[in-house]
């Protein structure tokens, strides 16, 4: 047998084909589902338009649910994991932990375990620090945003400044709830996660 039939038959055969493209997940909230926009105008779409350019090797996995915590992502990333093998994983939660008064202490701890959740399977993380609204004070708000630097930190991974706190002061930049960015706000957010993110950009196919 000749050294192409003896690949063809290797990459055939179970547990020795690669996948083609690299994976990068959202595990994320509102802010990244599209919530009140349009389909295809959500900054996680426009990234998705954007690695087919410059990274066509990669492409983008949504498993960003509005009004989702860090408790729900705790309960949804083992089976996504498990189910999309990424390369990446970008978390975006806790906005909604902190609209709730969530202690900042259990915030952390199920960042940390997310965090680990996702390294153990192999993947490279990037935290997206969490907007944080006044409701509960300035040394609450204070606390949410000192938790996302620590935990970022003390794992050694990549931290995305608040990525809408920009664009939240800016006129014409907001849907009527005051809360999640327009369309016309997209582009920025985008740009504020991807210089975190290109660097990391090269893909290891694994194995199924």
């Amino acid at each position: 047998m000749n050294y192409r039939a003896c690949l063809l038959l290797l990459l055939w055969l179970p547990g020795w084909a690669l996948a083609s493209s690299c994976s990068l997940l959202i595990l994320g909230d509102s802010l990244s589902s599209g919530y009140g926009l349009a389909p295809g105008q959500s900054w996680v779409d426009r990234l998705g338009a954007r690695l087919q350019q410059r990274a066509p090797d990669w492409q983008v996995v949504n498993a960003s649910i509005s009004g989702d915590t860090t408790q729900n992502g705790l309960q949804r990333l083992p089976p996504a994991l498990g189910r999309e093998r990424p390369q990446g994983v970008l978390i975006e939660l806790g906005g909604n932990d902190a609209l709730r008064g969530t202690p900042p202490e259990a915030i952390r701890q199920n960042l940390l375990a997310l965090i680990r959740q996702a390294r153990a399977a192999g993947a490279w993380v990037v935290l997206l620090e969490a907007p944080v609204l006044p409701n509960y004070g300035k040394a609450y708000a204070d606390a949410v945003a000192r938790t996302y630097v620590e935990v970022a930190r003390a794992e050694r991974i990549v931290r995305v400044p608040c990525f809408v706190c920009e664009v939240a002061l800016m006129p014409g930049m907001m849907q009527a709830d005051g809360i999640h960015p327009n369309e016309k706000a997209q582009g920025r957010m985008l740009d504020a996660v991807w210089p975190h993110i290109r660097p990391k950009l090269r893909c290891k196919a694994k194995r199924p």
